[in-house]
């Protein structure tokens, strides 16, 4: 009898004092798990590309919108939208931004290469503007490689129209207009992420 009692009086102790030693690992400060999960969650979090440092600098433009001079009021749409995201977008636009007395080839030829990312919209009268293929060799030349920086958005153009040089890049399709300006807006902000990314790790 006496063993039996001595053990129902030592099971609930050690039960009781390991609830005690879950208790008290449970009440550290709040701050210091949240700290832990911060940092292990913080590899994930998206970097900062307006930061004063950002590599998104050291280019005057972020995107370079290449488009005939027929949809140049739906581009006006896509700048207007652009720079009135929480991005604040830097956009080139040739008829705003060109510079009063520049030779024109020097005018695309430099919005192409201060740019970051390109914008190519391919409509029927892209293809039919011989400027707006020059402009778009010249950013091809710039990144030959699909990296993201070229962006191209077809309208009203048959994917068959597609043209060769960019065979290798995947296209937006803009058949609602709203869903195409933030799948653009989107494609942007992934490209100036993961250079700031690439930026980053390349300096650690």
């Amino acid at each position: 009898g006496w063993f039996r009692r001595l053990l129902h009086k030592r099971k609930p102790s050690s039960v009781e004092s390991s609830l005690n030693s879950s208790h008290s690992s449970s009440s550290s400060p709040p701050s210091s798990s949240f700290s832990a999960q911060s940092s292990s969650s913080s590899p994930s979090c998206s970097p900062d590309i307006s930061a004063s440092g950002s590599p998104r600098w050291a280019k005057s433009y972020d995107i370079c919108i290449c488009h005939s001079e027929g949809d140049l009021e739906l581009v006006e749409e896509l700048v207007s939208y652009l720079e009135g995201q929480p991005q604040r977008f830097r956009v080139f636009l040739q008829l705003r931004d060109g510079a009063a007395g520049g030779a024109l080839v020097s005018e695309l030829c430099g919005a192409v290469q201060s740019s970051h990312c390109w914008v190519l919209l391919i409509t029927p009268a892209f293809l039919r503007d011989p400027w707006c293929r020059y402009q778009m060799h010249q950013a091809l030349a710039e990144a030959p490689v699909a990296n993201g920086r070229a962006i191209p958005v077809l309208k009203d153009v048959d994917r068959r129209e597609y043209p060769r040089e960019l065979r290798n890049i995947y296209y937006i399709s803009m058949a609602l207009k709203d869903s195409s300006f933030r799948q653009i807006r989107d494609a942007v902000t992934r490209y100036l992420q993961e250079l700031c990314q690439s930026s980053t790790s390349s300096v650690e």
